[in-house]
């Protein structure tokens, strides 16, 4: 078994750190979410987390770890006898993205089930993680599925496992941490909320503390165990210190002054629900105790809301995380309480806010999110430089968006799972019966059923139970959605270049950026003016990456239309090589002028018809305004094989007919 990189050795990272110790030692704040880069140490910390946890206590035998204390009354592998206890590390599992379903809750042997009546069941992650972590990478491009068995758990506690009325339910209770790299795509709203605590990590820009991260990088990969070694001293005081925390825990008081600046600090950050001030206490309690204090400090409860608000405050995709520090110590400064202890982080029992000292790597942490955001939002303002295009201008703000009907591509695919277009997926309802290719997943218990009846006398059924056999299993068909590629092909030509319309234009496509991130498509977006045209933001299932370079997005030049239809055209052919499964729908925003060129309108015309040759869904934003128009946006829609609407059509009160129209169009065009 290979050697873990010791906690305690890596370099910076104080929040991250300090976020996964709060969790060892009140496993109730409810887990981390770590958004970052890539290479920043997120999945080392995590995974040398489980080294410092103490050990579990659990009935010997048990495959599923209940206390012996107070175990599962309806543990599968129960009733348990008293006395047989033992104790073994605290496990930390590792969910992979592309596991099943069976993998994560469970499997249940439906044939000895039906014939049987024999409850064969083999525990999933969920029950190898119970009184542990659950350490999930990538988190963000977990399919939609599983998310939705990890909401339940996390909810009820507890795992069920239901086939056709055979039901299994253990207890499944862990600590939940996930990485994620915010540029492959944002968590679903329900998820993000059950991460007790967030943590935005990057690579430090300061020589030295780069120098270092080499070097102990290099020194573990040399000779793990004799860095290990090193730090074994290290890795022992944080483990004890831990342990004492956890003790001292109960005799934690939250005062009502804390509890006040919690509410306050809550409500003037606007979020949802209730279970930001839970975790905020919660959080405030455990760095009391980490700090070896029994009060409740201001300090604390500032540092609470850093870590557990950020994730919960952003009300879209496009905002950036963070909080107002500024706004953020008003706040606890206004409702502080003149009884409550010192709250100076100087005096006896502060810095309960920072994570054990590391000697040499000891330094800034990095740039507050909220200075980085600031840094990117003021960008697009920018002048931009002269003869960066032939009557280029600065690029203008969107206007507010608002809410779209969905755009299916027509007919049944077998993408990924999302909330877009009709597929046969694992989930959804049954519309019929197969016979199982492999393990059977999903039973058809009427077709399997009426396999089985006519050879019960010829298997000599004597008893009231039906004799089933592997043939006789029937795997149900089941019709869901699909997510889909959304490519849009903007036109930034001198043509759109006037402030209010090019506002409206960049209004329309951020609308169908936030409804392409609730149906977890992939994006891309394809931009042409001047003379050619520029894959602006290859497919990427990061909608807030798009809304970025949208905002960004100069205007000015002539129209190369057959530029960006064929620049499209090449984006969906080399995508088709990657994702085979995955059916695009493009959208072109355009007023539908062509101008630059030999021919622009024919040609336009025949990159175009490559599409309808295709059958590729198409829809054109027709973004022509004035009293006089041309209707050029409705014959290029004819030659996609689409549907033209325009930009007031686009809103959901008033395209109610898009999706047949788009839909008819295409089985025309087939």
């Amino acid at each position: 078994m290979s050697t873990p990189y010791p906690f305690t050795a890596v370099v910076g990272q104080e929040d991250l750190r300090l976020a996964l110790l709060l969790n060892a030692v009140s496993p109730a704040v409810g887990g981390v979410l770590v958004r970052g880069e890539k290479g920043t140490a997120k999945s080392t910390a995590v995974r040398a987390l489980s080294a410092l946890m103490p050990e579990v206590d659990v009935v010997s035998g048990c495959r599923f770890s209940c206390a012996p204390t107070s175990p599962d009354p309806a543990c599968p592998d129960g009733p348990h006898e008293s006395g047989a206890t033992g104790s073994r590390p605290a496990r930390m599992v590792e969910l992979p993205v592309g596991a099943s379903e069976d993998r994560l809750v469970g499997a249940l042997d439906i044939e000895r089930a039906l014939a049987e009546g024999v409850k064969a069941f083999e525990p999933g992650l969920l029950a190898d993680a119970h009184r542990g972590i659950l350490y999930v990478d990538e988190v963000n491009l977990l399919h939609d599925h599983l998310v939705d068995l990890l909401l339940d758990a996390a909810a009820m506690g507890a795992s069920y496992v239901e086939r056709e009325g055979v039901s299994v339910r253990h207890a499944a209770r862990f600590l939940l941490v996930g990485t994620m790299n915010p540029e492959e795509g944002e968590l679903r709203p329900q998820l993000l909320d059950r991460f007790g605590l967030t943590v935005e990590v990057a690579a430090s820009r300061e020589p030295d503390q780069r120098v270092e991260v080499v070097r102990r990088r290099l020194a573990h990969d040399d000779d793990p165990a004799a860095f290990a070694a090193r730090w074994a001293d290290e890795e022992a005081a944080v483990r004890a210190r831990i342990v004492a925390a956890r003790e001292l825990l109960p005799s934690v008081r939250l005062g009502d002054g804390a509890l006040r600046q919690i509410a306050a600090t809550c409500a003037a950050f606007e979020v949802d629900g209730m279970r930001a001030d839970i975790v905020m206490a919660r959080t405030a309690t455990a760095l009391a105790a980490w700090a070896g204090r029994t009060e409740v400090l201001a300090e604390d409860v500032r540092q609470a809301a850093l870590l557990a608000l950020p994730h919960r405050r952003r009300r879209n995709p496009f905002d950036a995380p963070g909080l107002d520090e500024d706004k953020l110590d008003e706040t606890l400064e206004q409702f502080g309480d003149d009884d409550d202890p010192d709250t100076d982080p100087d005096g006896p029992g502060g810095g309960g806010g920072q994570p054990p000292s590391e000697g040499p790597e000891g330094g800034d942490a990095g740039t507050p999110p909220e200075d980085g955001a600031a840094g990117a939002a003021e960008e697009p303002g920018e002048p931009q430089p002269a003869g960066a295009g032939s009557g280029e201008r600065s690029p203008v703000g969107a206007a507010e968006p608002f809410r779209t009907k969905v755009l299916s591509v027509p007919g049944i695919g077998e993408g990924a799972a999302g909330r877009r277009s009709r597929a046969r997926t694992e989930h959804g309802r049954t519309t019929g019966a197969r016979r199982p290719n492999g393990a059977l997943t999903k039973l058809h218990l009427a077709a399997t059923v009426q396999a089985a009846a006519p050879h019960q006398r010829a298997r000599g059924r004597s008893g009231p139970g039906l004799v089933v056999r592997r043939d006789d299993l029937r795997q149900a068909t089941r019709e869901g959605r699909e997510a889909n590629l959304v490519l849009f092909v903007v036109d930034a030509s001198g043509s759109m270049a006037a402030r209010q319309r090019m506002g409206a234009v960049k209004g329309a496509v951020l609308s169908l950026l936030l409804d392409a991130y609730q149906r977890r498509d992939k994006v891309g977006l394809v931009t042409f003016r001047g003379s050619a045209a520029d894959v602006a933001l290859p497919p990427t299932s990061s909608v807030d990456a798009a809304a970025v370079r949208l905002e960004s997005l100069p205007t000015g030049g002539r129209t190369p239309l057959a530029a960006g239809l064929l620049k499209a055209h090449d984006v969906l052919r080399v995508e088709r090589l990657r994702d085979p499964a995955r059916r695009p729908l493009v959208v072109v925003v355009t007023d539908g002028r062509a101008t630059g060129g030999p021919e622009p309108v024919a040609l336009a015309g025949r990159a175009a018809r490559l599409f309808a040759a295709e059958g590729v869904a198409s829809v054109v934003v027709d973004c022509e305004s004035g009293p006089v128009r041309l209707g050029l946006a409705g014959q290029l829609a004819g030659d996609l094989g689409g549907t033209a609407v325009t930009l007031d059509e686009l809103r959901a009160d008033s395209i109610a007919g898009l999706v047949r129209d788009v839909q008819g169009i295409s089985r025309r065009a087939a």
